[in-house]
């Protein structure tokens, strides 16, 4: 099961089902099943909120991915996301605003496959597959 939801945030998610399949094509490539994934679009202060009381950090940030699953290539988790970081980071970036979030979206999906971006090899790499499956959309 795919959902979005949001918290704090008046936003809609533009063409969901398409979002949503596509999100559901990607993980079948990458050889894993979707189980229960939530997306939970948020604000910048809620999703602060969440990086102090979780991970202990004090800022903003665009994106925080919590994986709950129990069994190899099935995805469960819970993926929030800031609209307005996104929306920030598509200005900084100049890029299109539902470019970035579908970006965003993948990312998530990514981490909870075990990708990472913990240095810069890793982060070229993780790169790469956004942009791999953006094109895909």
């Amino acid at each position: 099961m795919l959902n979005f939801f949001t918290e704090n945030v008046d936003f809609d998610l533009l063409r969901p089902l398409k979002t949503k399949k596509w999100i559901k094509n990607t993980s079948i490539s990458e050889g894993y099943e979707i189980a229960d994934l939530n997306y939970i679009f948020c604000d910048d202060d809620y999703l602060l909120e969440i990086n102090k009381q979780y991970l202990d950090h004090d800022y903003f940030t665009d994106i925080i991915t919590f994986d709950n699953s129990e069994e190899d290539n099935v995805i469960e988790g819970d993926i929030y996301i800031s609209v307005d970081r996104v929306r920030e980071n598509a200005a900084t970036f100049n890029a299109d605003f539902e470019t970035e979030m579908r970006r965003v979206l993948i990312h998530g999906l990514l981490h909870l496959m075990g990708y990472d971006d913990t240095d810069e090899k890793l982060k070229a790499a993780m790169r790469a597959k956004e942009d791999q499956y953006l094109l895909l959309f």
